[in-house]
């Protein structure tokens, strides 16, 4: 019980971390380009106009791609209640590995759009 309730904890940081942290950075961005806080690439760091559009940008996506997340990863616990810790962990290891592999993806459409709507110099289209 408390190893399932350990992993079940675990496995919903992910998304929260994406709520939270995309709701931050697409409504309270930082408004000074940082290598700390934000989203932090060579092309989103180019001015401050790439910068706030890469923020509001990918903190959206943040938003909505942990709140599709969410259920996913409370329901998948679910069958492994009670299960040995083998399972409980296995499930839990398999579920960690594809929200980082979503949480990175984010990475894919947001350049995508940074490069569609700025030139190389950071200039809108």
């Amino acid at each position: 019980m408390w190893f399932w309730l350990f992993i079940f904890i675990c496995d919903l940081l992910t998304p929260a971390v994406m709520i939270l942290g995309g709701y931050f950075m697409w409504k309270r961005s930082p408004k000074d380009i940082n290598g700390l806080v934000g989203y932090r690439t060579s092309r989103s760091m180019k001015n401050s106009d790439t910068w706030k559009f890469a923020q509001e940008y990918c903190g959206h996506l943040w938003w909505k791609i942990g709140w599709i997340l969410l259920a996913p990863s409370v329901l998948v616990h679910i069958p492994v209640y009670g299960a040995s810790e083998n399972s409980i962990g296995t499930v839990g290891g398999i579920l960690i590995t594809i929200q980082m592999i979503v949480l990175v993806a984010s990475i894919f459409p947001t350049e995508r759009i940074l490069k569609k709507t700025f030139t190389d110099d950071g200039k809108r289209r």
